[in-house]
């Protein structure tokens, strides 16, 4: 009855910023909403044709917004842009790092609005078409809105009260299961957009790495003919100074040490960076490492989610089965009542022919 999360909802897009919501009271000062830069994404919904935006902070949905057709974002600064939610009755404001992300993300928004726009547009014809089909149809009245009589039996009715005492149980059990179904969708929701967030990452380091080990060759070959000249002029600064007055002058020396120092120093510096281009393979083997955590979790969540897909859905048909016997005891205590009805009327014509056989 109720789908995969994983299954039924995609991140399309997402991005960091400052999440903040407008003061209530005045509707001016902005209240920030998470304490930090976290991740706010599209999810698109293919069974229903809805688009959401979605930012979760621990266990905690700081926005769960329905794009709809009449939403505009709307750039306040160069990093800043909000919009309005009429359903949540709110307005939401997102505080980007740069330009370019804000940029990304009123793009994005002003696609999804238009894609929300086309969706109503299907759904609306589609109705349309529904309600012509079905415009003479008769409606009929569900049985279970109508109250079953009450009869001062006391048997069948103490079996009612137990219907209905078991038929409430059932409900409140079905409830939870449902406020854990969602409990657990919230956390599959935040670790869809860890794990979108951690694979941007991961393709953003793959290729740094892939351009630094392109680069790391022609490095180690700048490196080698720059040693080869540090040792040529290291040579001849030793051969000038073993020929004393007899080889070129001070002055010439004097360059040839400079050269060789910042010979030397670029060196370090290319060690440097080749130092820090391992650092950097060592993160991308960490953020792999945290890539696999991410996806276990998301497993395990939808696991967890199936499992507790599986008991509503005994739930439900323990409640649908307790409705059947309800419905078999309304009607066995009906023909109850029938049968009494009979039997106190022929009571009533045996009692007036007694009075009127001791009259005479």
């Amino acid at each position: 009855m109720y789908p995969h999360h994983r299954e039924r909802e995609q991140p399309i897009f997402s991005s960091r910023a400052h999440v903040f919501q407008i003061d209530p009271g005045t509707k001016r000062n902005w209240i920030p909403a998470s304490k930090h830069a976290v991740t706010v994404s599209f999810f698109y919904d293919a069974n229903r044709n809805v688009y959401r935006i979605i930012s979760v902070g621990g266990t905690k949905a700081i926005i769960n917004c329905t794009v709809t057709p009449s939403m505009s974002f709307t750039k306040t600064s160069q990093k800043f842009g909000q919009w309005a939610d009429s359903r949540a009755n709110t307005v939401y404001g997102l505080g980007f790092a740069t330009e370019q992300q804000l940029h990304q993300f009123s793009d994005k928004f002003k696609e999804v609005k238009d894609a929300a726009r086309l969706a109503r547009e299907k759904s609306q014809d589609k109705e349309l078409a529904n309600t012509a089909l079905t415009i003479a149809a008769p409606q009929d009245l569900s049985d279970e809105l109508q109250s079953p009589p009450v009869m001062c039996v006391n048997g069948p009715e103490e079996k009612m009260f137990r219907s209905q005492s078991a038929d409430i149980t059932l409900s409140a059990e079905k409830e939870r299961i449902k406020k854990m179904l969602s409990e657990g969708s919230i956390c599959e929701m935040n670790l869809e957009s860890e794990l979108f967030t951690l694979q941007d990452s991961n393709s953003k380091l793959v290729a740094a790495l892939h351009e630094a080990n392109a680069n790391v060759e022609q490095w180690k070959k700048q490196l080698a003919a720059y040693q080869g000249e540090t040792d040529r002029l290291r040579d001849q600064v030793v051969e000038l100074e073993a020929h004393g007055g007899h080889g070129p002058s001070d002055l010439l020396k004097d360059e040839l040490t400079q050269s060789l120092e910042e010979l030397e120093a670029l060196l370090k510096a290319k060690d440097e960076e080749i130092h820090i281009l391992q650092s950097k393979k060592v993160e991308y083997h960490e953020m792999e490492h945290h890539r696999d955590e991410a996806i276990h979790r998301l497993r395990e969540t939808e696991m967890r989610n199936a499992e507790l897909e599986r008991r509503i859905q005994n739930s439900e048909q323990n409640l649908n089965n307790s409705l059947e016997e309800r419905d078999r005891m309304d009607s066995g205590i009906q023909r109850a009542v029938e049968i009494l009805d009979i039997k106190i009327f022929d009571l009533n014509d045996l009692r007036q022919s007694l009075v009127k056989l001791i009259d005479k």
